[in-house]
């Protein structure tokens, strides 16, 4: 996490540290299978966007999912640019692209959040690799903005990372010296930008928005900061401004080390992970009272960079994510308000590293969105419904 704002692209849309962009087909696949999770009978059904390329680091990326269940993510075509696209519940694939988003490699739009009006944000990349926000109506009217401050140069930028039901949006931006700081957009436009106690005020460190689901409906948010040495420190800022700072225990204080708190549901209860001194990340709960409880999935790695990394928290308290095992592969998980973990490998992940299966989000009703990379490297979307 030395370039966190580059590295908060990837928490933001794949969710997680070394998350890839792949692929597939002509056609929207559509294929259920059975899977067992939790004692119960589970549906899974995998997609692809029609025009997402099928070369490595291209295809489809599932990021986001409302309570209505529409997904929301990005695929990147045959020359490696992204495109937005919406899921609905039946299967329709729409997409779209922000104005003025480059037409290159690593440039493009890359949508972030949708809430339950079915509005969402996110952010395109320029040509010159700068980042501007946008939110996209229901009706597909597209409304770009960049937060005051916000620098013009190469990865600087505004990056909008969470849409409440309000229309609320929360996000960073990184001003002319690549230093990062956390916004709020109001519904109406207006601005709030803001940094947690202790956060560094050198390039790529600062105040870090959790994504996806990083704002509650009252306005708190999650997020952590990265000090002067380059450690993560997580925190929760309260809708008065006010912030509550922790670190859980056992976390490293090294450079690249400490909490990362990426994930918070409607009763303020967050979730995400931290690193130890060994460099080994492993899952963490903070309910609203200060509580922590920390877990491991099973078959997570016990190395350097492997463990275990919560990708999103529902209302009721039931946690999806990801582990990497000791091979660097991904798995998925489900682990229940009691404490109980299912693992989610959907069929035809890879097993090699960096492929496999890596949830993003649960919505209210348990249904788990995500991307799994098959043995060909090849990304494709999936939802999982109890």
């Amino acid at each position: 996490m030395n370039d966190q704002f580059v590295f908060s692209l990837f928490c933001a849309t794949a969710r997680r540290k070394g998350m890839l962009w792949l692929c597939l087909v002509s056609c929207m696949l559509a294929l259920s299978v059975s899977a067992t999770a939790q004692g119960r009978k589970a549906t899974i059904i995998t997609f692809d966007v029609p025009e997402a390329g099928t070369a490595s680091g291209q295809g489809t990326f599932a990021g986001t999912i409302s309570p209505t269940g529409t997904v929301a993510g990005n695929y990147a075509d045959a020359n490696g640019a992204f495109h937005g696209f919406l899921r609905s519940p039946g299967g329709a694939i729409t997409t779209f692209d922000a104005p003025h988003a480059g037409v290159e490699t690593g440039q493009g739009t890359i949508p972030t959040s949708n809430d339950m009006a079915r509005s969402l944000t996110g952010y395109y990349i320029d040509a010159g690799f700068v980042f501007h926000g946008f939110v996209r109506a229901m009706d597909g009217k597209i409304t770009t903005f960049e937060a005051p401050g916000a620098g013009t140069g190469f990865y600087q930028g505004t990056e909008p990372l969470a849409i409440n039901p309000a229309g609320v949006i929360s996000g960073i931006y990184a001003d002319s010296a690549s230093v990062i700081h956390g916004f709020l957009r109001a519904s109406d436009g207006g601005f709030t930008s803001f940094d947690a106690p202790g956060a560094g005020t050198n390039p790529r460190q600062g105040t870090i928005v959790a994504g996806v689901d990083g704002i509650t409906p009252s306005g708190t948010i999650a997020g952590y900061y990265v000090d002067s040495n380059n450690v993560d420190h997580g925190y929760v800022r309260a809708p008065d401004g006010v912030f509550t700072t922790f670190d859980v225990e056992g976390s490293g204080t090294g450079a690249g080390q400490g909490t990362v708190d990426e994930n918070i549901n409607a009763e303020a209860t967050t979730t995400g992970w931290y690193v130890d001194s060994s460099g080994v990340l492993h899952a963490f709960l903070r309910t609203v009272d200060g509580s922590i409880t920390t877990f491991d999935a099973p078959g997570a790695g016990t190395g350097p960079g492997q463990g275990t990394l919560p990708g999103g928290i529902n209302p009721a308290g039931l946690v999806a994510g990801e582990y990497l095992d000791s091979n660097f592969a991904y798995h998925g998980f489900v682990r229940d308000p009691q404490g109980r973990i299912s693992i989610l490998d959907v069929p035809g992940a890879g097993t090699g590293p960096f492929q496999g299966t890596a949830p993003s989000v649960d919505n209210p009703a348990g249904i788990v969105t995500g991307t799994y990379v098959d043995s060909a490297g090849v990304a494709h979307g999936f939802v999982w419904m109890p």
